[in-house]
């Protein structure tokens, strides 16, 4: 299934976002919201498993990554209240009244802020890949040390070498995949070399905005259904607090993928299964 490539204006900011399924469905939507480094073209394989059940699916890049602007004022917008803002102008520019959320790791942590804010009442729910109301303080640090430095090479297979080796904690992708992740999330810098497609100055929010992913007071207000994908071996989202978000707030279902860390790529028929079933009904069977 095919996909078109769209942009528009939120807060000021070109936005570019991928679309799947049909444009007139205003019923079925999903909004997918990629992680912290990463691009809407991560969620293609959820993207396509959802338009073929009938779902139109709205894949974002946020501002700074992808082929979404960069912002002229990255101390103020690289941070989850801008992001929000974001959300709520396109889905508003979009006429989508009502709608599923799937955001893997930063994502997820905009939808959880948008369920508990500008957008509560709107979303149908929730589904946080690898993402909590806190996260592990050390897979932060580990985070802004890549992730602020992106590496540069001479060679676009060489930037593939990395791209396994930083995100070998996804599990499985194919060759095609991999090769799929690296050419739509790489830019060429004025010396020829290439990078990651993203501007470094978005972790700027770890500095400017320390708080931003302490969320604990926005998911226990949450009165909508919750899932949450946990890579087994995550280094963000660790167990316990997994347990204490099946405990609190919206109660969560909590599911562990095993052989991942952070984060599931979203890319293998029981995990898409597992999402599917959780829009139709909005629980999942034993």
């Amino acid at each position: 299934m095919s996909f078109t490539s769209n942009y528009l204006v939120c807060e000021g900011r070109e936005i570019h976002y991928t679309e799947w399924g049909s444009r007139d469905n205003r019923d079925e939507v999903v909004m997918a919201w990629h992680g912290l480094a990463r691009t809407g073209r991560d969620m293609d394989e959820a993207a396509e498993h959802l338009a073929a059940l009938g779902y139109r699916v709205i894949c974002p890049d946020t501002i700074g990554r992808g082929l979404s602007q960069w912002s002229p004022d990255p101390r103020n917008e690289y941070c989850i209240a801008f992001y929000s803002r974001l959300a709520l102008s396109l889905v508003d520019q979009l006429r989508i009244d009502r709608f599923h959320w799937l955001g893997t790791s930063m994502g997820g942590a905009i939808g959880l802020a948008c369920a508990a804010g500008n957008l509560r009442g709107r979303m149908r729910s929730l589904v946080l890949n690898d993402i909590g109301p806190e996260l592990a303080a050390p897979a932060v640090e580990r985070i802004r040390s890549y992730a602020g430095r992106p590496a540069a090479f001479d060679r676009v297979s060489e930037l593939e070498q990395y791209f396994r080796t930083v995100y070998q904690p996804y599990g499985w992708l194919s060759d095609a995949q991999w090769q799929r992740l690296t050419e739509t999330s790489t830019r060429r810098l004025p010396d020829g070399r290439v990078t990651p497609h993203y501007d470094p100055n978005m972790v700027m929010q770890f500095v400017h905005h320390p708080g931003d992913y302490d969320q604990w007071p926005a998911y226990d207000s949450l009165d909508l259904p919750v899932l949450c994908l946990r890579g087994e071996s995550s280094d963000l989202l660790l167990a316990e607090t997994a347990e204490r978000m099946r405990t609190r707030g919206p109660c969560a279902t909590v599911v562990t993928i095993a052989g991942c860390g952070h984060a599931p790529a979203l890319n293998t028929p029981e995990q898409l299964v597992l999402v599917e079933q959780f829009f139709a009904t909005g629980v999942l069977e034993p």
